[in-house]
């Protein structure tokens, strides 16, 4: 790959690096003035930037006049450009809300052809901290022309626009969060405690910090303390155009019995004893399956759903497979079978790829504290979102498959 990084890739990695971290990516990422400096010597300019926290970011030159420009998702800058004794190779800088919303852009103007030779963001594990190295090498004029080409608005990667369900006109990913419970359904107790209120918690942040990537959307499907009937959720999430469906529950077993988190997609028999006191909690009498079949009769609609499930399936299993794999690398602490089976109706949309996540489990003291933590929850929710972005792309090259 050429020193000049495809923007983004840039976008990507950086984003990737925030998973590792216990940083509150539902706050507003600063640049750290005394973490920030601009070097120069013969060979080029180096640029450091520090940062609370990892962002989002790209890197690309612009022409008329010449520019480089590093785009952030989102980052408040204060006036730190104003204040820096840049080199004579900047002639000028600045720094500001950029046109796409929820981004911000520093601009610097070149005296001379500069373009990036390396382009990096490391982050401390211990703060939560990052920073962004740019380093620019003179280039002739002409190298600076070929790689000068403005990028389009922030969407989706390619590989988002071709997943198997349909994405959200403007290219980016459509994700349904179900926090479990709510109203007079309150889940879970444990001492001042309910479920219903701690999935609220986390499904809001988690909702937050998706739509900080600039690449995914997401629906709630509720927002605050309310029941809403399981067929309901599925209706919301359908309603949106969802690609996928994440239902968020940290339940309460025996003690003892169960601590780490919990993957399940939807199957008729539950993969053990507990998944199948779990589903018998949250299923009700009057739910209906999934998809709108109303004028089918009992054995059409269950064929029509059965063929349905054939494609979203594999692609559920497949989401649910990254997702223990995200929350694995961050060791945040996966149940001894972290991957099961049960007969949850809010999964039972036989159209989007649904999985039903416990983070933890509030009969177990470790797992309930490390809910009630908000750097625990960060560092959760970021292995969250690099799974959703992984899978997106791999999810998008098999449908290409699937359609040859």
């Amino acid at each position: 790959m050429g020193p000049f990084l495809a923007a983004w890739l840039l976008s990507l990695s950086g984003f990737a690096v925030s998973a590792q971290t216990g940083a509150d990516l539902a706050a507003l990422a600063r640049l750290l003035p005394e973490a920030s400096h601009v070097s120069a010597d013969e060979q080029g300019v180096t640029l450091e930037i520090g940062l609370s926290q990892p962002v989002p970011y790209r890197v690309f030159s612009l022409a008329g006049p010449d520019r480089i420009v590093i785009d952030f998702r989102e980052v408040a800058f204060g006036d730190w450009t104003g204040v820096v004794d840049w080199p004579a190779a900047i002639t000028a800088a600045e720094a500001g809300p950029a046109r796409m919303a929820g981004w911000s852009r520093l601009v610097l103007d070149l005296a001379q052809p500069l373009q990036p030779q390396t382009v990096e963001m490391t982050s401390d594990p211990q703060s939560g901290q990052a920073r962004v190295i740019l380093r620019l090498v003179p280039v002739s004029a002409a190298i600076f022309a070929e790689a000068t080409v403005a990028p389009p608005e922030v969407k989706a990667p390619q590989a988002m626009l071709q997943t198997g369900a349909r994405p959200q006109d403007d290219g980016r990913l459509v994700v349904a969060i179900d926090p479990g419970h709510g109203g007079v359904d309150p889940g879970a107790v444990r001492g001042p405690y309910t479920e219903a209120d701690l999935v609220l918690t986390f499904s809001r942040e988690l909702r937050d910090a998706l739509r900080r990537t600039g690449l995914v959307e997401v629906v709630l499907t509720r927002e605050a303390d309310l029941f809403v009937p399981l067929p309901a959720r599925v209706t919301a999430a359908r309603a949106a155009r969802a690609d996928l469906l994440i239902s968020v529950h940290a339940d309460a077993l025996a003690e003892g019995r169960a601590r780490g988190a919990t993957v399940y997609t939807l199957s008729d028999t539950a993969s053990d004893a507990a998944a199948a006191a779990l589903a018998e909690q949250h299923d009700r009498a009057d739910l209906l399956a999934g998809i709108d079949l109303h004028g089918a009769d009992d054995v059409v609609a269950g064929v029509l759903m059965d063929l349905a499930r054939i494609e979203t399936a594999p692609r559920s299993a497949a989401f649910a497979a990254t997702l223990v794999a995200q929350i694995d690398a961050v060791d945040l602490g996966l149940h001894r079978r972290p991957l099961g089976e049960a007969g949850f109706n809010v999964l039972r949309a036989a159209d989007i790829p649904s999985v039903l996540l416990e983070i933890g489990f509030m009969s177990d003291e470790a797992d309930l504290q490390n809910i009630l933590d908000p750097d625990w929850r960060a560092t959760m929710q970021g292995a969250i979102i690099t799974a959703i972005l992984e899978w997106a792309t791999a999810d998008a090259a098999r449908m290409a498959l699937v359609r040859q």
